[in-house]
């Protein structure tokens, strides 16, 4: 104000009132005085401390009127632990892990490069490598096709039992079949050629045929092909 009355020291005293309101809008456009106006920050800060003096516990220990604001706390909070623990969202990795994931081994070949490796192993006489590719490459065709789901855990007993639901007629021969890839894979048995060939062709009997029943998705009870 004292710099309005100095500026406006040399105007004559009483000015018309028009240009009186002219002579004040043409002083306070001058840029000291636009300085010293309030920017947006100042404004939020104001709204901000404002906003939080207002937070004050009722009187007579009645909270209800803070309930929503702490609920608004509790949840931000909760927010701010679960990233921190959890990290951000991951993607649904459980089509890719169906295929990589083969009885406890990070296998991503197709079940066609499985089948060839078992062959080659076979012609070499290594039984039990052979026996090994051989069951995984039926049990990769079948997750391919979506007819048996394979997760992390599945073992072989239980790729057998899951794929007996979708081949009754061969439940048998599956069951069998997981009994010998154990015993080469875990318990050292070499292998022979009847329980590779065996295996063989039950491979090929089971590489394109029409499943009986598809496993349902999230290992739940199969459902029957050609129903969704």
């Amino acid at each position: 104000m004292l710099i309005l009355l100095h500026a406006l020291g040399d105007v004559p005293v009483d000015p018309p009132a028009p240009d009186a309101r002219q002579l004040l809008l043409d002083e306070l456009s001058k840029p000291e005085y636009q300085a010293a106006k309030p920017t947006w920050l100042d404004r939020a800060a104001e709204a901000v401390q404002n906003w939080l003096g207002s937070l004050v516990l009722p009187s007579g220990g009645n909270f209800g009127g803070l309930l929503p604001l702490l609920a608004v706390i509790v949840l931000v909070a909760l927010v701010v632990i679960a990233f921190i623990v959890f990290g951000r969202p991951r993607r649904n990795r459980s089509a890719v892990a169906t295929l990589d994931a083969l009885f406890g081994t990070d296998d991503r070949r197709s079940s066609a490069e499985l089948r060839r490796s078992a062959a080659a192993a076979a012609r070499a006489g290594d039984f039990r490598t052979a026996i090994e590719e051989l069951y995984r490459a039926l049990a990769r065709r079948q997750a391919e096709r979506t007819v048996v789901s394979i997760d992390p855990g599945t073992t072989a007993q239980e790729f057998a039992v899951r794929a007996g639901g979708s081949y009754p007629a061969e439940a048998t021969r599956l069951g069998s079949a997981a009994r010998v890839f154990d015993e080469v894979r875990y318990l050292g048995a070499p292998g022979t050629r009847e329980q590779y060939d065996e295996l063989t062709a039950l491979e090929a009997a089971l590489r394109d045929a029409p499943p009986v029943r598809r496993a349902a998705v999230g290992g739940g009870a199969p459902a029957k092909a050609g129903t969704r």
